[in-house]
């Protein structure tokens, strides 16, 4: 379609804002896209055409297909992601900011020419079920097939998302074009006053699905904030007792620290037999707000799996390896001698070649699959999915988890006194870091709610909304801490994990229901080991003692740092958390 305006019926806002980024970047052609199976057949057809993707083995992974980013375009890229706020403040120290007149300018001139020779796509969605309230709708503007055909995955994307911008009046505004893929000539901005993001330069997932990252959390926590609502970087199950009883939890974890494991657990065999059931509602975002009954409901704004390749295997992630063996682009893993994909961690083949398309051998001393490479794939595929993702209500939140990667002090499960303390837990958490990574064992980074990355705005203020829902009337979600990464003085690690996280899970639901006891401690009550089903799990003394105690002077000593992270953000910091994180320190102090 090469005329620049669709008919009549659209949004004239949207009419006019595809015009004039028409005619600053100066396509050949603009592409209203409708997310029919024809448009994607031609796009895909296009794509191995021009080597964009390559398909792979056909019998072991039908219709799936493999892109090769350029070599310095592989992960986000924090460093160049700026929040434009009118008030710098707003945006707080754990954004990167840049004045709104400033950055647009800088991206005009970027964007100035940039689709000479290429094709314009014009790609409505809607971040959440299509119907659902909670949803939320943006058009993304972009010069990348391979961005339209995971777009197309990853959202409700094409005719249906259209006719609910044209019915509702409003979308968030995305712009994206790859340029010439120079890290020089990169960044992305987003303004959430004027609910629009701007990416230039980059064609990776989170770069340049400008649904994903900078939507559905950076810009949509802008929304939540203004409308009563909670836009978390959490997944969500749900967890059904042989009662045939579910409850939806919903947790938050740093990189590297279990999240989509957890989110398609497999019980343990016991479990299974006893009737015990798992379903996925999502592995990565969650849209929450309070029902009229007082709980919290929530959505999984996205519609597919953007996952990390290397480490998923049939031990680790069953159904997540079960979701990719059909419909799935893969980027930058490795490729078998028999064209099937491959990444470290997945088995013992050895493959030929690496995720740049040279030939590899045995003897290599660099990963096969780029350690971030990806999967896109539809929700749907994934075998403990849940039908109930599409309810337009949302799901009822029975508790919220937030866990770290933590090698010493943190015991492997908790819940927090109330709301406010659970905020502070929240605010609080992050991971050690290890030798492998930094050099130094043990240096703390708080990630707080695993938001650091993502929030579009400043995290004081955040800690104040999430205080805010504690109101006459709410009956909010028991929040809870856990940490599978405890270790022994001999760096083991003292909990087996993966399936077995279900005990965790099941005192947690215990917990919520009344039907489970604590031992109550300044940093808020755990489990005494009775109350946890540990049959066939075999743990040490030191493996009892510290995964179900707390060293009170070694949290004595955490909670100083908790303070001077807190001072961080100031004045706007709440006198609420800023009161629990005393309190706490002081019945510490006093044991």
């Amino acid at each position: 379609m090469s005329e620049y305006k669709r008919s009549a019926s659209s949004l004239d806002a949207l009419n006019q804002w595809v015009l004039e980024v028409a005619q600053l970047a100066k396509p050949d052609r603009i592409h209203w896209c409708d997310g029919s199976d024809v448009e994607n057949d031609a796009l895909v057809a296009q794509m191995l055409a021009d080597g964009t993707l390559i398909k792979l083995n056909e019998r072991t992974h039908p219709d799936s297909y493999l892109h090769r980013s350029h070599p310095d375009d592989v992960a986000r890229v924090e460093h160049l992601t700026f929040v434009c706020t009118s008030d710098r403040d707003d945006a707080g120290p754990n954004n990167h900011w840049m004045a709104p007149d400033q950055a647009r300018q800088q991206m005009k001139s970027l964007f100035d020419g940039c689709m000479k020779g290429r094709t314009m796509y014009v790609v409505p969605y809607c971040m959440g079920p299509i119907d659902s309230p909670l949803s939320r709708c943006g058009v993304e503007i972009t010069d990348s097939p391979y961005v339209v055909a995971n777009m197309r995955i990853m959202t409700r994307m094409g005719a249906a998302a259209l006719a609910r911008i044209e019915r509702e009046g409003s979308f968030v505004k995305g712009l994206h074009s790859t340029g010439e893929l120079d890290p020089d000539r990169r960044f992305i901005m987003h303004f959430p006053e004027d609910l629009e993001i701007q990416s230039f330069g980059s064609g990776y997932g989170g770069n340049a699905l400008l649904g994903k990252k900078c939507h559905a959390l950076r810009i949509a926590s802008h929304q939540a904030r203004k409308e009563g609502w909670l836009d978390e970087h959490m997944l969500i199950l749900g967890i059904e007792n042989p009662k045939g009883e579910t409850h939806y939890v919903a947790a938050a974890f740093p990189s590297a620290c279990g999240k989509t494991n957890l989110a398609m657990l497999i019980p343990p065999e016991g479990y299974r037999k006893d009737g015990w059931k798992i379903s996925t509602i999502g592995d990565d975002i969650c849209w929450m707000r309070p029902g009229k009954d007082g709980r919290l409901y929530a959505i999984n704004p996205e519609a597919g799996f953007f996952g990390v390749a290397p480490g998923t295997s049939e031990k680790s992630n069953p159904n997540a390896l079960a979701s990719i063996q059909q419909n799935t682009i893969f980027t930058n893993v490795a490729v078998t001698d028999d064209n099937q994909p491959w990444w470290e961690g997945l088995d013992k083949r050895v493959p030929v070649t690496d995720w740049k398309g040279n030939a590899y051998d045995a003897s290599a001393t660099h990963p096969a699959a780029h350690p971030n490479s990806r999967f896109t794939v539809s929700a749907k595929e994934c075998p403990s999915y849940s039908p109930h993702a599409e309810d337009a209500q949302g799901v009822p939140i029975s508790a919220i988890v937030f866990g770290g990667r933590r090698a010493s002090l943190v015991p492997l499960v908790f819940e927090a006194r109330d709301w406010t303390h659970g905020v502070l837990v929240g605010a609080a958490m992050g991971s050690e870091t290890t030798a492998a990574a930094t050099g130094a064992v043990g240096v703390m980074r708080r990630d707080p709610m695993a938001m650091k990355p993502f929030c579009g705005y400043n995290f004081a203020d955040y800690f104040d909304h999430w205080l805010s829902f504690d109101k006459p009337g709410a009956k909010l979600p028991k929040i809870f801490h856990v940490n599978w990464f405890r270790k022994g003085e001999g760096g083991d690690f003292l909990w087996p994990g993966f399936g077995d996280n279900m005990r965790v899970l099941e005192w947690m639901l215990k917990r919520v229901d009344g039907a489970a006891g604590a031992v109550e401690t300044p940093i808020g009550n755990l489990p005494d080991p009775v109350d946890i089903n540990l049959d066939g799990v075999e743990l040490t003394a030191e493996a009892r003692e510290k995964l179900f105690g707390y060293d009170r002077a070694g949290w004595a000593s955490e909670f100083e740092h908790i303070g001077e992270y807190l001072q961080e953000y100031g004045a706007r910091m709440p006198d609420a958390l800023n009161g629990e994180q005393t309190r706490i320190t002081h019945e510490l102090s006093i044991g």
